[in-house]
């Protein structure tokens, strides 16, 4: 078995179907309630999103699915996101980030 990282919205694309089926434990339940109300765009988006932020050189996995995630408008929720991580970002990196993000929403 093999792990990687899922955005919200690609959570509730793989739970959608089974939801509809009566298929899912409570956890599984709770879990796609909590992707349908907070993701906003689809997970073809997200997906696209992540890999464009990839690309960026201080980006990993992990922040790139965090930003697909929250989805952030300002510079300071990016800044939130990059909190813990030890990378100094610069102004042009975050308007960057931003911009990217500002093509899928």
């Amino acid at each position: 078995m093999t792990e990687r990282y899922v955005s919200l919205a690609e959570v509730r694309a793989m739970l959608v179907p089974e939801g509809d089926k009566g298929g899912l434990c409570a956890a599984q339940r709770s879990a796609l309630e909590h992707s349908q109300g907070v993701a906003s765009i689809s997970a073809d988006d997200v997906r696209a999103l992540t890999a464009e932020v990839r690309a960026l050189s201080f980006m990993t996995d992990y922040t790139a699915y965090k930003i697909g995630d929250i989805l952030p408008k300002y510079p300071e929720d990016v800044r939130a996101i990059f909190s813990k991580e030890r990378v100094n970002l610069s102004a042009d990196d975050i308007k960057q980030i931003i911009e990217i993000v500002g093509k899928y929403l």
